[in-house]
């Protein structure tokens, strides 16, 4: 009993641990990516760099032993290439959004999603209902978020059109990449490396048909090919580094709670994202606006309350049935939708 007691408590530290980590990395790519972007406005090739830092960093320290990471094949990249699509479409859609907008924006959008993914879950991959504790906490979260930004400045078209593509895509991709961290039995830092590996290989299509290569084409040739300004290299590092650490604790995380926890962390966590835009940004909230956001982070402290026990078995279960019938049709000869 004392055994299973002491591995429960391990587990509970190891994915609070991993929760923690990705709170952090979240919170701090997102200021960090805005600040880069200010400074080396080229959307397109600063997340380029994020997925070949991250590509790169698994591969050579695979390669130094410090990590093990699943061989890249074909038949693998076949099967998680429409998941990298999700994925390489809500980092773009992100990356525009925080060019065109205040991070404000960024975070009512992000507030939208656990509501979303809730509806989901539920719909498409089988889980639980959600209770009405949650649902409550769900709305609180929803509605405190959209009195803050309801307090600060007008959006422009550009910018909500970026936010209803970013708020598709990302509600898509935390379904998705659920199903396929679940099923495709990749570990960890696979995931990691087939994800930005191949959103790599899709950057130059995406720099072509928004014509981004052109600016930086234009912009070496204004510059005389000097583009090592200290800060703005300084910024693009930083976000490099970020993006490296928030592919393994969010694919890390993803495994460990459920696909509507994951994205109301990411939501809560934005907090210290809007501390600091307090203090760096000269346009943020009135502290009406502030209070607001106090309700949100409320809505995600009563969210966790409400999804822990009974709820967190369900869905433990909901996934392991979910494993049982693919592997049943895959032995009588069927193919599993994804």
């Amino acid at each position: 009993m004392s055994a299973i007691r002491s591995d429960s408590t391990k587990q509970y530290y190891a994915t609070s641990s991993l929760v923690v980590g990705y709170a952090l990395c979240s919170s701090l790519l997102a200021v960090i990516n805005k600040f880069a972007i200010t400074k080396f406005n080229y959307p397109g090739l600063l997340t380029a760099l994020q997925y070949l830092t991250s590509a790169l960093g698994v591969w050579v320290l695979g390669k130094f032993g410090f990590l093990h990471h699943d061989t890249f094949t074909w038949d693998t990249a076949k099967k998680f290439l429409s998941a990298a699509i999700v994925f390489y479409l809500a980092i773009f859609t992100n990356t525009n959004l925080l060019r065109h907008a205040h991070v404000d924006t960024f975070i009512v959008f992000r507030s939208l999603t656990p509501l979303l993914v809730a509806l989901a879950d539920t719909t498409f991959r089988r889980q639980p209902c959600p209770s009405k504790l949650t649902f409550v906490s769900l709305l609180i979260i929803l509605g405190g978020a959209v009195g803050y930004v309801a307090t600060d400045s007008a959006f422009t078209l550009t910018a909500y059109s970026w936010a209803f593509a970013y708020l598709v895509t990302i509600t898509t991709e935390m379904v998705y990449i659920k199903h396929m961290v679940m099923n495709l039995g990749l570990n960890t830092w696979g995931f990691v490396l087939y994800n930005n590996l191949l959103s790599l290989m899709m950057a130059p299509i995406f720099w072509v048909l928004t014509g981004e290569y052109s600016e930086v084409f234009a912009a070496l040739g204004a510059n005389g090919g000097d583009w090592f300004e200290p800060v703005a290299f300084t910024a693009v590092s930083l976000s490099c580094l970020f993006g490296l650490l928030i592919s393994f604790f969010g694919f890390a995380a993803r495994k460990a709670i459920s696909a509507t926890a994951f994205t109301v962390t990411g939501v809560v966590n934005k907090f210290l994202t809007v501390v600091i835009n307090v203090l760096i940004w000269d346009k943020h909230a009135t502290p009406f606006g502030l209070i607001c956001l106090l309700f949100t982070l409320a809505g995600g402290v009563l969210y966790q309350q409400s999804v822990t026990g009974p709820p967190r078995e369900s869905t433990v279960q909901a996934d392991e049935k979910d494993a049982e019938e693919n592997q049943s049709k895959s032995v009588s000869g069927k193919h599993a939708s994804v």
